[in-house]
């Protein structure tokens, strides 16, 4: 089997849907948040895993792309994990390390989830997506339906710097300037995927594109020897991104690649849920 997907589920009352259906969010009454991806309970090869290329589908059994003819791959993921001796040494860490993000194909750790989202679109059948940004995630959106033959539709702030746009255009995706912050930007990309003009692949709008963003969690602890780190810094906008690699860590947990004994400090909290991850 390429893919464990078992089905989704709402994060916030339960609900489970079929793996092939076409939500976003959780369409219980009252709800509307977040859907999961969540796999079947079957054991997992670390040597086996080892051997496979670098990136992002070498983990197929935990993405939810469940054909391999699907998948939109531009080589992401594999990043390395960079030692900061000095650095670490004037912030008083003892061991400080930093994933390298700039390598991904689109310059960012967008490039993660938007392969695993613009991959399941295209399983699921979506011919035509769309998403507001700031930059990165617009230009990884429009790379990857480029890759995969999807039509993109990305909305972006009027301010947001000329470069961002012109990397969206010259991948065939079409750039809509909105006057307004990003909220704005998505709420007309919202209004779209109500009318069924577009697939809405917002942040937290769909459920996969967290599943490319969960394998940054898998890289630290294979690339530490299959430990987990004591505490990670990440850069903050929506604040989902440490929500991602905190899901990496629980999976790993949960199929017995790294032992609960490794997480330290905080950062076990936010695993067992003890703590918000904010």
């Amino acid at each position: 089997m390429f893919s464990f997907f078992a089905h989704l589920a709402c994060t916030k009352c339960g609900a489970t849907y079929e793996r092939d259906s076409r939500f976003g969010i959780c369409p219980a009454p009252g709800c509307g948040r977040p859907l999961f991806a969540r796999y079947h309970d079957r054991a997992l090869d670390r040597d086996a895993i080892s051997e496979r290329p670098r990136g992002i589908w070498r983990w197929s059994e935990m993405m939810p792309v469940e054909r391999p003819e699907n998948v939109v791959s531009l080589g992401e993921g594999g990043t390395p994990l960079l030692r900061a001796e000095r650095l670490g040494s004037r912030a008083g860490f003892a061991d400080l390390r930093i994933k390298d993000e700039s390598g991904n194909p689109t310059g960012s750790f967008k490039a993660r989830g938007l392969s695993a989202a613009v991959s399941k679109a295209k399983e699921l059948g979506f011919q035509r997506i769309a998403l507001p940004s700031a930059g990165n995630a617009g230009g990884a959106a429009a790379a990857y339906s480029a890759r995969g033959g999807l039509s993109c539709d990305v909305f972006l702030p009027k301010d947001t710097p000329p470069l961002f746009s012109s990397e969206c255009e010259r991948y065939g995706a079409r750039v809509t300037l909105v006057d307004g912050l990003i909220d704005a930007c998505g709420k007309l990309v919202a209004e779209g995927a109500v009318k069924g003009t577009w697939h809405d692949v917002s942040t937290l709008k769909e459920p996969y594109r967290v599943e490319g963003k969960k394998t940054m969690g898998y890289e630290l602890a294979e690339d530490l020897g299959w430990e987990l780190p004591d505490r990670v810094i990440a850069p903050i906008a929506s604040g989902s991104l440490y929500t991602k690699v905190a899901r990496g860590f629980e999976e790993f947990i949960d199929a017995g690649l790294v032992s609960e004994a490794t997480v330290h400090g905080e950062l076990a909290e936010i695993v067992a849920g003890k703590k918000p991850v904010a």
